[in-house]
């Protein structure tokens, strides 16, 4: 087991109660993606094969995951880590795992300023977060400080190219500032990491012939009902209900053709 003396400063202890608390559902706002919605279920296997193809490099570690969200992701490294540490800026967020996720120890916290003793943790995750902050640069230094030496940042965001193509702002309204892969490159190491792996999410096989079946773009035909506030036809729900994580690939080729960016760096 891992060592993790130390590693917080100043968080709460667990409590049993809470464990045993009935779960509720968190609000679908557009910040977040949350699991058992059907209309979402696209976004989320998007999400969480990154959580599934990086798991293997929590074994046995003590992790933060930074900015858990609805908190399913950490609960899935949880499965592997020695702890979870899950940080979070939304008290109602972070009051939800801790009741339906009793594996993760979470915490409201800036993410400017993490709430953890230098050198103190193994990973740091963080998905699908980092187009969110204002201080992109404060948050990557944060995280080269409260990570051991060798320790790791794993990191995925929505590829500007793609996501927000040919824009100066990003679509997303809750996004500051969307990232390509050399700018995410750029921004590691001026952090202090070492970008050892850079991949990038696609859609599989199944995935491209949904995206033939509806005009060119399964994400452009979710979008279109979700904006006009108007009820999906019965065929497009269900085969956005179908989707799984093992639909998404991820791969270092035809990186600025991605959906999202995955990275794996490692501080020296």
């Amino acid at each position: 087991m891992t060592d993790f003396t130390g590693a917080m400063t100043d968080l709460p202890e667990r409590d049993p109660a809470r464990d045993t608390a009935p779960s509720e559902h968190l609000p679908l706002t557009g910040e977040r993606t949350v699991p058992g919605i059907a209309e979402e279920n696209y976004w989320f296997r998007r999400h969480e094969i990154v959580y599934l193809d990086l798991l293997a490099r929590c074994t046995g570690k003590v992790v933060v995951d930074a900015g858990f969200g609805e908190g399913y992701g950490a609960a899935l490294l949880a499965d592997a880590a020695d702890r979870v540490i899950g940080l979070d800026y939304d008290q109602q967020a972070a009051e939800h795992a801790g009741r339906r996720y009793p594996a993760i120890t979470p915490v409201r916290s800036n993410l400017a300023a993490l709430p953890l003793a230098d050198d103190s943790v193994d990973v740091v995750v963080n998905f699908q977060v980092i187009e969110h902050l204002w201080d992109q640069l404060q948050f990557i230094k944060e995280c080269h400080r409260v990570l051991r030496p060798g320790g790791e940042l794993l990191i995925s965001t929505p590829n500007r190219i793609t996501f927000s193509p040919g824009r100066e702002t990003p679509l997303n309204p809750f996004h500051t500032r969307e990232l390509s892969a050399s700018e995410l490159a750029e921004l590691l190491s001026d952090g202090g990491f070492d970008l050892t792996t850079m991949t990038g999410v696609h859609h599989g096989g199944r995935l491209k012939e949904l995206d033939t079946r509806y005009g060119g773009s399964l994400i452009d035909e979710q979008l279109k009902y979700a904006v006009a506030g108007t009820p999906w036809p019965e065929a497009l729900s269900a085969d956005v209900a179908g989707v799984t994580a093992d639909d998404f690939v991820l791969l270092e080729a035809d990186i600025d053709a991605s959906l999202d960016l995955v990275a794996i760096a490692v501080k020296g």
